[in-house]
């Protein structure tokens, strides 16, 4: 898998906050060791470092680091690298497009060691009209990622931090239709939000409104304090 700039420019912005980078542990080299905490960025496909996060959690505190683009530039430049146009891209995520990537190791939020942290980033994306890319590009490959600024950062430190997800109207119960709508997201995000959740032991399943599934927050997690009203 291509390593962007983006990925070492994160590790650069940790670094200024006083991380280490490129720390040996066992057999691992971890991107940031901040104050006893193992921290490991991963710019897309969280599936890849699934088996990597989970034997670090065995004997260390590890958290999770994914930035989400809220603001992005597609750079065009030439096959020689030289600039050619830039234009922002309509597309902007939020903190809801973490569940995107997340379905791949939800389990793992219910290790006590285990934190996710999203950093809400400006960037770049430099394309190139080699046609090598994707053909959802048209064969426009991507060349690089850069980081431009970090407007936020937001840290799950506990499993039951990703229920502030919930919006508060939801209700007690609610349908993936409902979270959706309250959410202004497709039914498809809705679901992956809902199947993290269950996997992280905070949501049950509670009927069926016609084909639809009916979700309520877990009992144990209401009693330590539902964030659901």
């Amino acid at each position: 898998m291509t390593e962007y700039s983006l990925h070492a420019e994160i590790k650069e912005w940790y670094s200024a906050l006083g991380g280490e980078v490129e720390v040996k542990v066992d057999d691992f080299i971890v991107d940031v060791l901040k104050d006893g905490l193992l921290i490991e960025i991963q710019t897309r496909n969280l599936s890849s470092i699934k088996k990597k996060i989970g034997t670090l959690l065995l004997t260390n505190k590890v958290r999770l680091v994914y930035p989400l683009s809220n603001v992005k530039w597609i750079v065009y430049v030439s096959n020689s690298g030289d600039f050619v146009r830039k234009r922002r891209s309509p597309k902007r995520e939020k903190i809801v497009d973490l569940f995107v990537e997340l379905v791949h190791l939800s389990n793992l939020v219910n290790d006590k060691n285990f934190s996710f942290e999203v950093l809400l980033i400006e960037e770049e994306e430099l394309r190139c009209d080699d046609g090598k890319g994707s053909w959802r590009r048209r064969g426009v490959s991507i060349k690089d990622r850069k980081l431009v600024k970090v407007f936020d950062r937001v840290v799950f430190e506990d499993r039951t931090d990703f229920l502030k997800i919930l919006p508060t109207n939801v209700g007690v119960s609610f349908t993936n239709k409902v979270l959706a709508k309250e959410l202004g997201i497709s039914i498809r995000l809705a679901q992956k939000i809902t199947y993290c959740l269950r996997k992280m032991n905070l949501l049950i399943i509670d009927g069926k409104k016609k084909r639809e599934l009916i979700f309520r927050v877990h009992k144990e997690v209401c009693d330590q304090g539902c964030v659901i009203k």
